[in-house]
């Protein structure tokens, strides 16, 4: 800890308060939610999701598609639509095969 002088006093509290005003500065870009999460209601989540309306309630009944409810309306978070959508992924024939043959070296080196 350095020892100020009296007349270094007034230079050093300023140099201080810039340095707080910074820290604040960075801990408040910290807890400011940058990007906001989507949410949808039906309307949209059936227009993002090429469907109609009516299918999209048939998915959602069925708990085919995620969604939150209140009251009465159904919301849609645009990111676990995504992920949902991914997850309905079919794989190519050519990543069939290269499972396959993947599995096929696991099981010849195991024997």
């Amino acid at each position: 800890m350095e020892n100020f002088t009296f007349e270094q006093m007034p230079q050093a509290m300023r140099l201080l308060h810039e340095k707080m005003d910074r820290l604040e500065l960075l801990l408040t870009e910290q807890h400011t939610p940058q990007d906001t999460e989507t949410i949808f209601n039906v309307t949209q989540a059936a227009a993002f999701l090429h469907l109609s309306v009516s299918t999209l309630y048939v998915k959602a009944c069925r708990r085919e598609v995620p969604y939150n409810k209140q009251g009465k309306r159904l919301y849609f978070y645009k990111s676990e639509l995504e992920e949902w959508v991914r997850k309905g992924r079919k794989k190519t024939v050519s990543e069939i095969q290269e499972e396959a043959q993947q599995h096929m070296l696991r099981v010849a080196r195991k024997a």
